[in-house]
């Protein structure tokens, strides 16, 4: 199991990959999680709320940039 998470001022990254595939991402363009896995197979789905806590640590990691960029001046 993989996991990838991280942010910039414009931009962010939440995925959860199972053997090189994607199990699970947020699309916060489209303000939603995603399963991409086909409906045919059997796949574990992610619990309701997973997206809204991938946003929720979007802004905590933006937060802690601007902390970050702040101090290192």
């Amino acid at each position: 199991r993989f996991r990838i998470a991280g942010c910039s001022d414009s931009d962010g990254e939440k995925l959860y990959s199972l053997d090189g595939e994607e199990m699970w991402y947020a699309d916060f363009i489209n303000k939603k999680g995603v399963e991409p896995q086909p409906s045919f197979i059997d796949h574990m789905s992610y619990v309701e709320g997973t997206y809204e806590g991938a946003v929720a640590q979007q802004q905590t990691c933006r937060q802690n940039l601007k902390l970050r960029r702040k101090a290192m001046k």
